[in-house]
């Protein structure tokens, strides 16, 4: 394995790194992995990549694996295609996050790589269940340290220089370009839809199948433009600390994701699920009302505490033993328009053990599947009439140091074919009332919706 020499120039920081991605928005496969910042100061680091080395994306069975205009298909496992990918280049570790390595979106219907699921849910989406690109440099932004960097393998001194000068400056961006969408947004459940749903799985609960599983809706709306645009709004929206914009052949993926899946920082493994959900007041008093009923609720914390069990179960295939610890539990946190409570469990990679053996071994994510995950995923494929995509999947990176970092795909429009979509949902049990869950999905879906409708031709 060859080690590949890390070249780090210091750039000029500005506070918006959405207006530094404007310059390579429009590229194939540029990525921007996105903490909200300034709106959300939740998490610290931004990091814009594009012109990845390799390309890999999966549909069905077979990757296509793309390096120098060249295609090779393989009906290898796509967990274990991206881990040989990244193990062509071994770099140290330093205090920036990401200096190369891979970045995209591991979609929820990937899992059926992993698990042999039925098909039935209608698969409207049509685009790859992965999409990852091997990428050799990436401009890291340091909110906390007001400092950002180019970072990665200078192969070609010519165009790392021209890199050093368009990360320098903000490119002129007073023109944005148009996005509209065209007519209603539709949802795939109705009301007595999402009843019917909702009392299957509750007979499903009562007879001891599980303990829990999460329903979701899909509302899809058609649209023209550019989704790039629409994502600028929406950050400004829904402002949250695993967000995304990712530009890629196929797709476009916008993701406000307040959800940390899994994060791997030499070695230390941390998970944090959302379970619990309130809805923001206007009044200030209310709002903390909200807080105090969510951080106190029996139901939320029940429901909690068996995803957590469920992750600890799951990140500790690839943790040593012992090691898988709970320090956070029912920890409140509050975003744009929703109060989320959140747990975090943390372990320590195993010996021989890689990022992408974690990320396998736990995906997809049990917070956005239910409890026993094979049978909650059973319900949901037989329930969602469509497929969920991108949507409860995975976006992020693993870097050629090792290292990792991922949300959970919610908050997360999908665009493509002129078509853009996004779903929302929440987890059932048995004392769930029919009602509130539905009004829930409404709740994490208001930014979504409020976005689409400033962008509306009929508003």
């Amino acid at each position: 394995m060859p080690q590949a020499n890390l070249h780090k120039v210091s750039l000029p920081y500005f506070a918006d790194s959405a207006a530094l991605f404007s310059s390579i928005a429009g590229k194939p496969w540029a990525v921007f992995l996105d903490s909200g910042y300034p709106a959300c100061t939740l998490d610290r680091y931004d990091i814009l990549a594009a012109d990845p080395v390799c390309t890999l994306v999966t549909r069905g069975g077979i990757t296509e694996i793309t390096r120098d205009g060249h295609t090779v298909s393989s009906a290898a496992d796509p967990f274990d295609l991206v881990k040989h990918e990244v193990g062509k280049i071994r770099q140290t570790k330093n205090e920036l996050p990401f200096k190369g390595g891979a970045i995209g979106y591991f979609a929820y219907d990937l899992s059926r790589r992993i698990e042999r699921l039925d098909s039935i849910a209608a698969d409207l989406e049509r685009i790859p269940e992965m999409a990852v690109g091997i990428y050799e440099w990436a401009v890291v932004v340091d909110h906390r340290e007001q400092k950002s960097y180019l970072a990665g393998i200078a192969r070609d001194p010519e165009y790392w220089q021209k890199l050093i000068d368009q990360f320098s400056r903000l490119p002129d961006d007073r023109s944005a370009a148009p996005f509209r969408v065209l007519g209603e947004i539709k949802a795939n459940m109705d009301k007595p839809g999402y009843f019917r749903a909702f009392d299957r799985i509750k007979h499903y609960l009562t007879e001891g199948d599980c303990y829990q599983v999460n329903l979701s809706q899909r509302f899809s709306a058609l649209c023209a433009g550019d989704p790039w645009t629409a994502y600028r709004k929406l950050r400004e929206l829904n402002a949250a600390p695993f967000s995304a914009y990712l530009n890629l052949p196929d797709v476009q993926v916008l993701s406000s994701s307040p959800e940390c899946f899994l994060r791997l920082i030499n070695g230390k493994v941390t998970t944090k699920p959302i379970k619990g959900t309130r809805p923001r007041k206007a009044d200030e008093n209310e709002d903390r009302r909200q807080i105090e009923i969510l951080q106190n609720s029996p139901k939320d914390r029940a429901e909690n505490l068996m995803i957590v069990d469920l992750l600890r179960n799951d990140i500790g295939k690839t943790c040593k033993q012992g090691s898988v610890r709970v320090p956070k539990i029912f920890a409140v946190e509050t975003y744009a328009t929703v109060h989320h409570l959140v747990t975090t469990v943390t372990g320590l990679l195993a010996d021989g053990k890689h990022a992408l053996d974690l990320l396998k071994h736990c995906f997809p994510g049990g917070s956005i599947t239910g409890a026993p995950k094979i049978r909650a995923m059973e319900i949901i494929e037989e329930l969602e009439p469509c497929r969920r995509g991108v949507y409860c999947g995975s976006i992020g990176y693993i870097g050629f140091d090792g290292n990792m970092d991922s949300n959970i795909a919610i908050r997360t429009l999908v665009h493509s074919d002129g078509e853009i979509r996004f779903w929302a949902g929440g987890g059932i049990v048995n004392d769930s009332v029919a009602e509130e869950e539905y009004q829930e999905c409404f709740d994490k879906a208001a930014a979504l919706l409020d976005l689409l409708r400033q962008f509306s031709d009929t508003r």
